[in-house]
Order: structure tokens, then sequence, then C-alpha cells
């Protein structure tokens, strides 16, 4: 099970998608957690969720997810479980909040919240890691490599009798 999480190729478009993905996902997470980008910090996410009917352990689990989800999906390590969460969490900020306001961002301050273009971007960069992995310049690749080196008895050095 473990070996079917961490085994990558030397994929590069996986790396792209991974690193896309964590890259956009850290700062959000960052602004929920730390307050960083101008966000709210813990308070006021955790306020916004509940306004909304999230529960309070929910919330958190949403906050963690984008930051250090982020976190793994940057270095590459657990990056399908990681894209996994990150993918699960997008999906049901869609269904609870962004849906009601179609498709579109709010790119023009018109409109009463923020579509859910975005998601379907991330959701898709997610897909990508899921399925392939890491990819290349990732932790995961690094430990499947050595997974295989240790295994492969071909690699050990001959005793000698």
């Amino acid at each position: 099970m473990f070996r079917s999480l961490i085994e990558t190729t030397d994929d590069r478009i996986a790396m792209l998608a991974r690193l896309a993905l964590g890259i956009v996902m850290f700062p959000h997470g960052a602004q929920k957690l730390l307050g960083w980008y101008g966000g709210p910090g813990i308070d006021g996410a955790l306020g916004f969720y509940s306004g909304l009917g999230i529960p309070g352990f929910l919330g958190w689990v949403a906050i963690l997810a984008e930051f250090f989800g982020g976190i793994a999906l940057i270095i590459g390590v657990l990056s399908r479980l990681a894209a996994l969460v990150i993918a699960t969490d997008l999906l049901v900020a869609v269904i609870t909040i962004n849906w009601r306001f179609g498709f579109f961002m709010n790119w023009n301050g018109q409109l009463q919240g923020e579509g859910f273009e975005f998601h379907v971007l991330a959701v898709t960069l997610a897909l990508i890691v899921i399925i392939r992995g890491g990819g290349a310049l990732s932790l995961d690749r690094l430990a499947a490599e050595r997974r295989e080196t240790i295994g492969d008895v071909s690699a050990l050095p001959e005793r000698s009798h």
C-alpha cells in the first residue's frame, strides 16, 4: 500500500502539476492558518466556516489540508495523498460554498461570491498527481528509487566464498 502511494516515474508533467497545485494551495492555507498574504488567520477562517454552518473540526481539516498539503506537494512527499486531500477539500468547498455563485470567479467584484472555475483547474491538477504520482524532483521519486535499489538483489555486491 505504501509503495503505491510513493511510486512514481521521472515524469515532468506530473512534477509540473504537483508544483503548480502546491504553489497555489500553500498560500491559501497560510492565509487561513497564519494570517499571511492578507488572510484572516485561524479565528477569521473558522468564523467564516462557522457562519456557513461548517463545524469547527471540518474547518480545521480544510485549513490544515491546504497548508500542509501545499507543502507536501511542493516538496513531493506523499504527493498522491496530499493531492487527494486537497481535491476533496476543494470539492467540498464547491458543494458547500461556490456552486451557488456559478462558474466564474468574481473578477469584477460584481458577484456575491466566487464561482468554481478555480476549483475545476485545481482538482484537475490534483487528478494528474493522484494518477501519475509526484513525478520528477519529488521526495516520493527519491524514496521509490531507494526502495528499488534496496530491493534489487543485483545491485548488491557479490559475496566471495
